[in-house]
């Protein structure tokens, strides 16, 4: 088990390197001048060629490049061009509510889809089957922002029951933090809650036809025990593998489920990024995701051998 977790690390550092490359080029390739952007409109040719120079901007491409990868080696991911204040200080002050929002969402969608999709598999071909894969294949063909904006049109307009936008730190005040996370967490945990009932039921059904469920139920086994002790942890493996999927569901998410509800987390400092064409805190961004990803799925892989003894490394 060591040496396989030293070999998926190290797997890493190849992965973050092509991520590094294609983030520079494709930044740096795009259409559009970041200097003249920041010049303005009544900006010269000179003062363009000024900013430029101190962007560093009229250097080689590989001279860029290796200066770049330098900072990041030394745990710089550079300075942003507007704000002119470090990226990884603007991305620590919005990792809290982009954070608060992929876990609660993760949390309400795992909690209601497993239990859902094991209903839906026990119950095939019944009328409650059918109802929540209706409701599954509804909540996932609709785009996010457009739950969103029905979610704040009901819960917040019409009934003014929950806070249209913002958001509220926990150490601030726990009961806002709560109340400004609810229709977030529901909008963009609805098309994940669909995604993962629909591959729970499928799953399922192909264990439940298996032989030793059938075994489990001949000997007597009540049918709680044979549905969550003997089909759902040998079905598990696919479920936790779409729920490190859907991880990659979730940051496409969260940028829109943020400008929805201005929720001032990474997703907005992002869009804003692009806006404005701030490379440094976009290739931050950007780079700090595909970290984290490739850590969860590093995290996915391992607990693979904790739900099934069979799979080893």
């Amino acid at each position: 088990m060591g040496s396989y977790i030293l070999l998926r690390v190290l797997a890493t550092i190849p992965v973050m390197a092509v991520v590094a490359v294609i983030v520079f080029l494709m930044l740096r390739l795009s259409p559009g001048d970041p200097a003249a952007i920041l010049a303005g409109d009544q900006a010269t040719a000179e003062d363009i060629a000024l900013i430029r120079e101190r962007l560093g901007l009229d250097q080689p491409l590989l001279q860029q490049f290796v200066l770049w990868v330098g900072q990041l080696l030394r745990g710089d991911l550079g300075s942003s061009i507007y704000l002119n204040r470090p990226v990884l200080g603007l991305i620590l002050e919005r990792v809290e509510p982009t954070l608060a929002l992929s876990v609660s969402t993760m949390a309400f969608a795992v909690l209601l889809a497993v239990p859902l999709g094991v209903l839906a598999a026990w119950r095939a071909g019944s009328w409650v089957d059918q109802a929540i894969m209706a409701l599954s294949v509804l909540a996932f063909s609709l785009p996010v922002f457009l739950i969103g904006y029905g979610l704040v049109i009901g819960f917040a307009l019409q009934l003014d029951l929950l806070p249209v936008q913002g958001f509220v730190s926990l150490s601030e005040d726990p009961l806002a933090f709560a109340r400004h996370l609810v229709l977030p967490t529901l909008t963009l945990g609805l098309v994940y809650m669909a995604l993962l009932a629909r591959i729970t039921r499928a799953t399922m059904l192909e264990v439940l036809n298996e032989d030793f469920i059938r075994t489990a139920r001949a000997k007597g086994l009540a049918e709680p025990r044979v549905l969550i002790l003997h089909a759902l942890k040998n079905a598990s493996v696919p479920i936790v593998t779409t729920i490190g999927v859907g991880i990659a569901m979730l940051i496409g998410g969260v940028v829109v489920t943020e400008s929805v509800f201005a929720i001032p987390g990474i997703g907005r400092l992002t869009i804003e990024a692009v806006l404005q064409r701030d490379y440094p805190i976009i290739q931050g961004v950007i780079l700090t995701v595909a970290g984290v990803y490739v850590l969860v799925n590093l995290a996915i892989d391992l607990t693979y051998s904790a739900l099934d003894p069979r799979i080893r490394y």
